[in-house]
């Protein structure tokens, strides 16, 4: 059917998070049923009624930038969520860590520096992204500056897994740290994922 095949060459060419993504081609598909039975109430077949919503509605290179805009912000607000949401992992971590000896606690202080910065910039594109904010233009670089945000954290995430499985070892509650390791190690998986989708949304805009 052709509405279904201008949708599915709208989806290939679309990025983002998938409920977003799915809710928006789930729309795009009943705007144009709804278009195309119009049509065909009018007397026109329903095969030309269906070729001519599609040709209405656009191209895919006409529509599918700014349904990738939605979907960009979409990403971003996911990024920041999941980068504000790791600052506490890390301070909660670094915190522990910092209660031993050698290099760890300055590495702590080190690394919750990064937390907080990374927090700060989460939480403002949270609010920029918020639904409160739909009605301002977001700015077009602010996508961008959550991903890098997210890469930030992400790394600091990783270093913190690294170093904190090698404590773990010499610690004498090694079960806790070990355990304090793993969820810092998670926590790097999902942020490092969302920031790069969210870099490459971005380039998309």
């Amino acid at each position: 059917m052709i509405i279904d095949e201008h949708v599915g060459a709208l989806s290939a060419a679309l990025h983002g998070p998938a409920r977003a993504k799915a809710r928006m081609l789930d729309e795009a598909r009943a705007g144009l049923a709804d278009a195309a039975d119009d049509l065909a109430a009018t007397g026109l077949p329903a095969a030309d009624a269906a070729r001519r919503a599609v040709r209405d509605f656009g191209t895919v290179a006409d529509v599918a930038p700014d349904f990738q805009r939605e979907l960009t912000i979409a990403q971003a607000r996911r990024t920041a969520l999941a980068v504000a949401l790791s600052a506490p992992v890390l301070l909660l971590c670094w915190r522990l860590a910092g209660t031993g000896g050698g290099v760890l606690p300055h590495a702590a202080r080190l690394v919750g520096a990064v937390a907080a910065a990374a927090a700060l910039l989460g939480a403002g594109g949270l609010a920029a992204t918020g639904a409160w904010a739909r009605r301002l233009p977001v700015p077009s670089g602010l996508p961008r500056t959550v991903a890098w945000a997210g890469t930030v954290s992400g790394a600091a995430l990783g270093a913190s897994a690294v170093a904190l499985t090698a404590a773990s070892a010499l610690s004498a509650d090694w079960p806790l740290a070990a355990a304090i390791a793993a969820l810092t190690l998670v926590s790097h998986t999902k942020v490092a994922a969302s920031a790069r989708a969210c870099r490459h949304c971005a380039r998309l805009t």
